[in-house]
């Protein structure tokens, strides 16, 4: 379980992202096209083409935290527009 502080946004990537990003690819992602800083304390959740796959960007103020989920059946929902972000607040 990711203890997380209430008030943490949680944006979602549009379309798909290349899985094989780690740490630093998806960081100059989400500072490129999103315009934050990786290192606010948000979520940043990516799906892979498939959607069997998303990773999460997080900064627990130690450093960068990354973690990823794969399913063995189904594949995640993605978002609508290719290149789009959405964000909710954290509950």
């Amino acid at each position: 379980m990711i203890p997380v502080p209430s008030g943490v946004r949680v944006w979602l990537a549009g379309g798909h992202t290349d899985m094989r990003r780690g740490f630093d690819g998806l960081a100059l992602m989400v500072q490129e096209t999103l315009k934050r800083d990786p290192h606010s304390g948000h979520l940043f959740v990516f799906r892979g083409r498939r959607g069997g796959l998303i990773k999460v960007l997080w900064a627990d103020g130690q450093g960068l935290c990354l973690f990823a989920k794969r399913l063995e059946r189904g594949r995640f929902t993605r978002a609508h527009k290719r290149g789009a972000w959405w964000f909710s607040r954290w509950r």
